[in-house]
């Protein structure tokens, strides 16, 4: 273990142990201004017990659980250093807000919201970049790596790169256009990686509804959550590779659009080549998705899986009908976001995204 890194869990505990004493000293105070001297052992018997108490909830508040206001005391400024951040990085390129909110949730559902994704290879693990879904497909990495930058000059070892990737994941979405939403605080990252747990984990996009489903429960999500959290391919982009399959072989796709798809990506070849998952909106957060679906013209097997005369029809036709897919969006994004993260003494703050302290 690294001197710095110890000198950084030093630092954060510091911060958290006067967190904890400035509330229960707070608490106190309060509570003397209302002793009665008449009975002063009673009283005093009790502000030791309510003391306990209240040390133990700001513990646990820090520490136990996610909180939107993890940060408050510790870093104070997180939020508008992540915002400024994701907000450079899509002013530079608007499809980086679709990186950006993809990275969040293949880092959920490989072991839990911990970071592991950022990893890179090292000599005891082969980490997830390089899995199935991520190899060549992934991106961001550089503009997390800038805001962690930001964040350990601001305030040393305290925010973690799992929580980096949940708040810039929720601001990408606002930033182009999409709902907002409450972004629950405090995950630490994880030690390890593993290519294999993703390999099994990732749902891909040649996937049927069948396997679909299951992937997602396997995550505690449910249909609903499926389908809502699909809703973030109304923006960014697919690459030849995994729209192929559907274009070539699947009978559940328009003619005229899969013909136009197949003169820019043939049977063999042009496998990089990239086409918009929304070809009308691929940088504004809608619901145009869902329209295309209803007219088959959905870019992968998986996302026209959503409209195929199964239970999900429904859901479909009413996230294209109004706007009741921002806001079921936004709660499904809480619920993914509170995937197994790892809390309290679990995993470690990493200095560097890239790599374990």
């Amino acid at each position: 273990m690294h001197i710095k890194y110890v000198l950084y869990e030093g630092i954060y505990l510091f911060r958290l142990i006067n967190v904890v004493l400035v509330e229960v000293l707070r608490k106190a105070k309060t509570l003397l201004s209302l002793r009665s001297c008449k009975n002063s052992m009673a009283s005093n018997n009790l502000l030791v017990l309510l003391i306990f108490i209240v040390a133990a909830a700001s513990v646990e508040s820090c520490h136990g659980s996610l909180s939107p206001d993890y940060y408050k005391r510790t870093c104070p400024k997180v939020l508008s250093i992540v915002e400024e951040g994701v907000a450079a990085a899509i002013k530079k390129e608007p499809r980086m807000g679709a990186s950006l909110l993809r990275l969040h949730f293949h880092d959920c559902f490989v072991n839990g919201c911990d970071g592991s994704l950022l990893l890179d290879d090292n000599a005891t693990f082969i980490g997830e970049k390089t899995a199935a879904a991520n190899n060549n497909s992934v991106r961001g990495f550089n503009v997390v790596d800038d805001i962690k930058a930001k964040l350990e000059k601001a305030c040393p070892g305290v925010v973690s790169c799992a929580d980096i990737l949940a708040i810039a994941a929720r601001d990408s979405t606002v930033m182009l256009g999409g709902p907002s939403w409450e972004v629950k605080l405090g995950r630490r990252d994880s030690t390890t990686a593993s290519r294999a747990a993703a390999n099994n984990s990732l749902p891909a996009p040649t996937f049927n509804i069948s396997r679909l489903l299951s992937s997602f429960a396997a995550q505690g999500l449910s249909l609903k959550d499926l389908v809502a959290l699909s809703g973030s391919h109304t923006i960014g982009l697919a690459r030849c590779t995994t729209f192929r399959p559907h274009i070539y072989n699947d009978s559940n796709i328009d003619a005229s659009f899969a013909k136009a798809l197949k003169r820019k990506c043939p049977k063999s070849g042009n496998d990089n080549v990239h086409q918009p998952l929304d070809f009308q909106t691929p940088t504004s957060f809608d619901n145009l998705y869902f329209h295309h679906l209803l007219k088959m013209k959905g870019l992968l097997r998986s996302d026209q899986e959503l409209f195929n005369g199964t239970s999900a029809d429904f859901l479909v036709k009413k996230y294209a009908a109004d706007t009741q897919f921002f806001k079921q969006f936004a709660k499904s994004m809480i619920k993914m976001g509170k995937i197994k993260p790892l809390t309290g003494s679990s995993g470690q703050i990493r200095i560097n995204c890239r790599k374990v302290n």
